[in-house]
């Protein structure tokens, strides 16, 4: 991985400074009329958004570990080739190997109205293809103003097709989880991973989080709102090229168990925009697939 000094060429004066971090991680850190962010290389982490004036819209733990090898708890981890545990390989790396591996930067700029674009990429390598045997390109677009807009393409670069699943894994901010509300699921279908994995029907308007909850929704691509009295806002979550969501969060006896979470627990939710289960996807030879999602807040 880069230091900050060898990435100095893609500062932008006052607005996007790399800096490197206690832990051995490079962090840019980004200051705009519009929201202030930090990305990492390290996993492509999108790890704060803040628009100015408000709280921030992305939950990040306290206790998160900020070294090489290990997760960012909080922002939006990356998720691929696969979700949760490997079905053929469960001693592989939890949701995949792209969360951890340091990215590589191909651009910053900033655009006429403020907006601060972030481009990286990672691609397959030895390491990669000793768990996962295709060959890929991933490119990952960031772009920080009023709103947070991430874009994940996968470009399979192998010589015939592969199934893969993927997620922008988005931790949101909330006062208190016991008294938010998430919408946008009504109808669905999802499978309840604290029930044994369960098929169920989302049968009521509301999402409420009263124990834990992990819940994978599949063949939707609706918007997801997060109504949080509390902080007087709604989050929104707007997707494309994603036909899964997951809302997912741990409650006190999972959530205590995580050390880089621990009692922080009721300040997140995550809804993750997602192609998972039933909504893998499969790419021919040559073919690349968009994942995008685009994250902003509005008072309530």
């Amino acid at each position: 991985m880069k230091s900050a000094a060898e990435l100095r060429q893609w500062e932008i004066p006052n607005t996007a400074i790399f800096s490197d971090t206690p832990g051995g991680l490079v962090r840019l850190e980004i200051e705009t009329p519009l929201a202030s962010a930090e990305i990492y290389l390290h996993g492509a982490h999108v790890a704060k958004f803040q628009p100015v004036g408000q709280a921030p819209v992305l939950f990040l733990s306290k206790k998160s570990h900020f070294t090489p090898g290990k997760a960012i708890r909080g922002g939006v981890p990356i998720i691929f080739p696969w979700f949760g545990p490997k079905a053929d390989q469960p001693e592989a790396p939890a949701h995949g190997f792209t969360r951890t591996a340091a990215w590589e930067l191909e651009s910053v700029s900033q655009a006429q109205g403020g907006e601060v674009h972030v481009a990286m990429r990672f691609a397959s390598s030895d390491a990669t293809r000793a768990l996962w045997p295709h060959d890929f390109v991933l490119r990952f677009n960031v772009v920080i103003g009023a709103a947070l807009e991430m874009t994940l393409e996968v470009e399979n670069t192998s010589e015939g097709p592969f199934t893969y699943e993927n997620a922008l894994h988005t931790y949101l901010t909330v006062c208190d989880v016991l008294e938010i509300g998430v919408f946008g699921l009504e109808g669905a279908e999802f499978i309840d991973k604290v029930d044994g994995g369960q098929r169920k029907r989302q049968k009521k308007t509301l999402v409420g989080i009263h124990k834990e909850t992990d819940r994978l929704y599949l063949n939707t691509t609706a918007t997801c709102s997060v109504n949080d009295l509390s902080l007087s806002r709604r989050i929104i979550v707007e997707k494309s090229g994603s036909n899964s969501t997951v809302v997912w969060n741990p409650w006190q006896g999972k959530g205590m168990s995580l050390t880089d979470l621990a009692e922080e627990w009721p300040r997140m939710i995550c809804i993750e925009t997602v192609n998972a289960a039933d909504n893998a996807i499969t790419l021919a030879a040559g073919d690349r697939h968009s994942t995008r999602a685009i994250v902003r807040s509005e008072p309530y």
